[in-house]
């Protein structure tokens, strides 16, 4: 038995991991790998700090404290660490085009990101220090999610239980980083999360019935986090037992079916946030398969104009959120269902739209509207393919058939979807992808600057001087209308 084990429970394993990795750093590998994860969230934070939500979250805080620590995005205002956390961490996600991993269907960088970004701008924190942070607290997250999920029927546990797991799981890794950079000791890491454990929340009614507040589900894990960080710096304590105790995390999120030695099982080894996706496409992850070989049987040569009829074959859990009803699919309501219809961004990806395939002017409540991609989008049927079904969830893969009026048939198959371990993106599209989100707030040499500090994370950046790059009001109307919220 360990001396961690001795002590009390999961959670002093993973805080001992996480205060080595303070004292240690990581690998060459694993700061490049955070800090790709950085350049993808800031991007995405600046995109949403160009939204309407802006207005909102910057009035919902404006009384939150005087403190001045920390830069709020595109407001040309500095806040207290949790409040810059909370709105930075919002914009993160609003537009649903953060990382994602798979099974455990987590976002964890959108906060864990903006949460080791702020405490670290606040405490001076060291570029590499901070990509360690991130690096574990990702991890922790990811592992929380994965020891809820149910690989017999390729489930969440929380999903299931209709929680949102991003939120609930990202408040203890946004802890465990904030936790590293405010002391990086053991105690003072387990008390940061087993205090979170007592603060993670998060439903996901609002995907059946309405409302915004998933939108600041990110956000609120952000803050939450490093308020947890904060209390245990002060003396607060938790229980050792918070995560597997008979009262603990996984019997109130997801009782018997969770797996919670899964949160220490190989830790330091083996990194399930090695198989993070980065989206290229700011829709439904399980859309960006379809999205794939619609690009391929394009680039073949294959024009809308001329196909009759196409099969879109997908993994059959994922048929309730991207084929059904497929009424509604073939002729969404607005852009934001857009973004979780297969005929949809089939159709838009064959008729070719921006970015790296699809971008958010794809998904507008007119881009949905226009009559060649309805058109062609109805002529697309769903369905649940064994060979797409046996590979998942561990991949993401689709096949596409296009039937053409002069009797040819075109497939197109795609194993897995751009953006994760098998497929990443080179930093050439990651750029693409970071620089057209930069583009409404910053001109191209602010871009540019921000996009080489970023880079030097891992060697002499820090995140003062990327935060210091955002701390200029934005030069974008936020009541620009656009993208998926």
């Amino acid at each position: 038995m360990t001396s961690a084990q001795a002590r009390g429970g999961l959670l002093d394993e993973v805080a001992d991991f996480a205060a080595h990795v303070a004292g240690a750093g990581v690998s060459a590998a694993r700061l490049r790998h955070s800090m790709r994860a950085v350049f993808d969230t800031v991007g995405n934070m600046v995109l949403g700090s160009a939204q309407p939500l802006s207005l909102t979250v910057a009035q919902a805080t404006r009384h939150w404290g005087s403190d001045e620590s920390a830069t709020v995005i595109g407001a040309g205002r500095r806040a207290p660490v949790g409040t810059a956390a909370f709105v930075n961490g919002t914009f993160a996600h609003c537009m649903d085009f953060d990382d994602t991993h798979l099974p455990s269907v987590l976002h964890p960088s959108a906060s864990i990101v903006p949460a080791a970004l702020a405490v670290g701008e606040a405490v001076g924190a060291t570029g590499p220090q901070t990509l360690a942070a991130i690096a574990v607290g990702n991890e922790f997250c990811i592992r929380l999610g994965m020891a809820g999920y149910d690989m017999e029927n390729a489930n969440s546990i929380f999903f299931d239980r209709g929680q949102h797991a991003t939120s609930i799981c990202g408040t203890l890794g946004a802890a465990v980083a904030a936790a590293m950079l405010l002391s990086g000791d053991s105690s003072s890491i387990a008390a940061a999360a087993s205090i979170a454990a007592s603060m993670g929340s998060g439903i996901i009614e609002c995907n059946r019935t309405g409302g915004t507040v998933k939108q600041i589900h990110t956000g609120w894990a952000a803050h939450s986090g490093i308020a947890a960080a904060q209390l245990a710096a002060s003396g607060i304590t938790g229980p050792p037992t918070a995560l597997e105790g008979r009262f603990g995390f996984f019997e109130a999120f997801c009782g018997a079916r969770a797996h919670p030695k899964t949160v220490t099982a190989d830790l330091g080894h083996h990194w399930h946030s090695d198989a993070l996706r980065i989206k290229p496409y700011p829709c439904n992850l399980f859309t960006h398969a379809g999205i794939d070989a619609a690009v391929e049987l394009r680039e073949r040569g294959v024009r809308p104009e001329e196909i009759t009829a196409l099969r879109l074959g997908v993994p059959g859990p994922v048929l309730r959120t991207i084929a059904e009803p497929a009424s509604v699919k073939a002729a969404p309501a607005s852009g934001y269902a857009g973004a979780f219809s297969g005929p949809y961004t089939v159709a838009a990806a064959m008729h070719g739209g921006g970015g790296l395939a699809l971008y958010v002017d794809d998904f507008t409540d007119q881009a949905v509207r226009r009559p060649e991609v309805l058109a062609l989008a109805a002529k697309v049927t769903c369905y649940a393919d064994p060979e797409c079904t046996s590979l998942f969830p561990m991949q993401m893969p689709a096949r596409l058939t296009a039937h053409l009026a002069d009797g040819r048939i075109e497939e197109a198959y795609c194993l897995d979807s751009r953006g994760g371990q098998r497929l990443p993106l080179s930093d050439e599209d990651l750029a693409l992808k970071v620089g057209l989100n930069l583009s409404p707030v910053l001109d191209e040499v602010s871009a540019q600057e921000l996009h080489e500090e970023i880079f030097q994370l891992t060697d002499r950046s820090s995140p003062r001087s990327i935060m210091r790059l955002l701390s200029r009001p934005g030069t974008a109307d936020p009541r620009k209308p656009g993208g998926n919220p």
